[in-house]
């Protein structure tokens, strides 16, 4: 059973999906039509997305499993103690993942979406 998008992995990917990128633009476009297939035990916030590939075209990143954005993250003291990766599958926004390079500072997906930095 899968669950509708949550407000933290929504929030998420809308911060590392750049508008001004055509990729990007089409993976935005696919958020709408996504649902949480399966969520991560860790608490960190990763996310396996469910998507009716019917509802949507597909985003020009190529075949196979690819990296379509990446944000690091940095704390309000200027650590940096991770990162989040959108991955896509042919296409296809497949899941959001949280790392965590730290073991003294906890990174959530809701403390990642308050650490990403203004895309450039």
């Amino acid at each position: 059973m899968t669950e509708s998008l949550p407000a933290d992995v929504a929030d998420v990917l809308a911060a590392v999906l750049n508008k001004d990128n055509p990729a990007h633009t089409a993976l935005r476009r696919q958020v709408s039509h996504l649902s949480v297939r399966a969520r991560c035990t860790c608490g960190c916030g990763t996310a396996y997305f469910a998507l009716d590939t019917s509802d949507v075209e597909p985003a020009p990143t190529g075949p196979g499993t690819v990296v379509a954005a990446e944000a690091q993250l940095v704390t309000e003291a200027g650590e940096c103690p991770g990162e989040v990766l959108a991955f896509v599958q042919g296409g296809y926004l497949s899941w959001l993942e949280v790392c965590s390079w730290s073991d003294d500072i906890e990174v959530t997906l809701a403390a990642a979406h308050r650490w990403l930095q203004p895309r450039s």
